[in-house]
């Protein structure tokens, strides 16, 4: 039993959960009647009873326990005005937490975004220590959405500071979260207790792997016929590179002209596609013939596309070192789109958006990679074989790019761009043999790998195991579970 008096001949009672109010001259059905002047009861963390003499409202009694009352009671001049569970009012006392989301913008730190959200620098300092347990806040890029959870500032179960940092509409951080990849979230908390800290954990999302396959007959372009059946836009772009070397996508796909991809896609627990892997096969049907490739790792270790036969996609030069760029002037005589007369086009164009990457189109050493006349921004290559290729309106060139550099086919080089005389940004590729300039889509170029005794069985294995999978995979976009063994 808790009796908490109120002042004047007020007093409260609580019996088993039962709140009771004395009063020794107002009869029981005014009392119980009369709420506006009625004391507000709360239950404490520790199960004292507060009364609150203000409040203008409170839960009465059924009128089965007034009934009960008034016959058991009368002479004790206790009533009943309300029956709350210890759990409700407990409830009652702790407001919701507040939570709030933000989103990493150029130019921010993480320490100034929890500062704004409203956390103290002290608050701050110490989640981003703790967040670099397991992950480095230097990794973290515009565009993150960051998830923040607050107390409330009235939470009675918050420890208040002597001096508070600032003024705020939150109480302290309690937690921030966010998600880096598809398969990673990262999250750092306080943990309980009278010496509060924060802690950072990481979370794997469970992702499962099966085999997606798409085909579909090509109307206009490659791109949309890709898009029209969902096909990853990553995807598209492992299928446009592996097969660059021998398809000329300007001039060789035309309508009727079919495609087939079959690719890892990975699934989260609610069965949406996550992200792709790598894609294991393609094929490519240009005016009734087939071109098909196949992902294979031989003995050296270097991971490549060969076709049925065993021969490596890759030629000793790209002939399109670009991605899902236009061709927009070729090779040959043509009317200067600045001097305004006919001139020798020693190279083509491949017009692309402005920062677009350019690749090194074969393995080589740089011979110059700086301003050169009016080709802008421009770099030159030294391969083997007597082959050397140019690259030229380059808006920038990339980290670590500079003359006598060695590098490797695909590697990024430079962006694409508009400076020279240039009417709009495009790169100009030129492709040299034994100095002279020839037609980069029209050069017959030196062959890649063939596999050979080992290597060759075994890849003969592994394009029957795939053959095998693209059967079973027959319906466009239908998916099946990877065979491991």
């Amino acid at each position: 039993m808790v009796n908490a008096a109120l002042g004047g001949s007020l007093s409260i009672l609580a019996l088993g959960g039962i709140y009771f109010w004395l009063s020794s001259s107002t009869p029981i059905e005014e009392q119980v009647t009369n709420q506006s002047k009625a004391a507000s009861v709360e239950m404490g963390k520790d199960g004292s009873i507060i009364a609150n003499a203000n409040t203008q409202e409170i839960t009465v009694a059924s009128p089965e326990v007034v009934a009960t009352l008034k016959t058991d009671l009368l002479t004790s001049e206790y009533i009943a005005v309300g029956a709350v569970p210890t759990e409700t009012a407990a409830d009652i006392l702790e407001p919701s937490d507040i939570e709030k989301m933000v989103t990493v913008s150029h130019g921010d730190t993480l320490m100034s975004l929890l500062v704004a959200a409203g956390a103290t620098r002290s608050e701050a300092h110490g989640a981003i220590t703790a967040l670099t347990d397991v992950y480095s806040p230097r990794k973290i890029r515009p565009g993150l959405d960051i998830a923040l959870t607050f107390a409330h500032p009235s939470d009675p179960t918050v420890k208040k500071p002597v001096v508070e940092e600032k003024e705020r509409d939150v109480g302290p951080l309690r937690a921030m979260q966010f998600q880096p990849s598809v398969e990673r979230i990262v999250k750092v908390s306080t943990t309980e207790g009278e010496d509060s800290t924060y802690i950072a954990e990481e979370i794997q999302r469970p992702l499962t792997m099966k085999m997606a396959r798409s085909a579909n007959e090509i109307t206009s372009s490659l791109y949309l016929a890709a898009t029209n059946v969902d096909v990853p836009n990553d995807i598209m772009i492992k299928m446009i590179r592996a097969y660059s070397f021998d398809v000329d996508f300007q001039r060789e796909i035309q309508k009727g002209d079919s495609f087939e991809v079959v690719y890892e896609a990975y699934y989260d627990e609610d069965g949406n596609l996550a992200r792709t892997g790598d894609m294991l096969y393609g094929k490519l049907n240009l005016s009734g013939d087939d071109l098909q490739l196949y992902r294979f790792t031989p003995s050296s270790g270097f991971t490549d596309y060969f076709n049925e036969k065993g021969q490596s996609a890759k030629k000793a030069l790209m002939r399109t070192p670009v991605d899902g760029a236009r061709l927009s002037s070729r090779f040959g005589k043509r009317k200067h789109p600045v001097l305004g007369y006919t001139k020798m086009h020693k190279g083509v164009d491949f017009a692309a958006p402005r920062g677009t990457p350019i690749y090194a189109a074969g393995d080589g050493v740089i011979l110059r990679a700086n301003r050169f006349s009016s080709f802008g921004n421009y770099v030159k290559i030294r391969h083997h074989s007597g082959y050397e290729t140019a690259y030229a309106h380059m808006k920038g060139f990339a980290k670590g790019i500079r003359k006598s550099k060695r590098v490797r086919q695909g590697q990024v080089i430079g962006y694409v761009g508009t400076t020279g005389r240039s009417t709009g940004p495009h790169l100009h590729y030129e492709v040299l043999f034994n100095g002279r300039q020839v037609n980069p889509l029209g050069v017959k170029l030196p062959a890649g790998e063939k596999l050979k005794k080992a290597d060759l069985k075994k890849f003969k294995g592994e394009k029957a195991k795939i053959n095998k999978m693209i059967k079973d995979l027959k319906h466009p976009a239908a998916i099946a579970k990877l065979e491991t063994n």
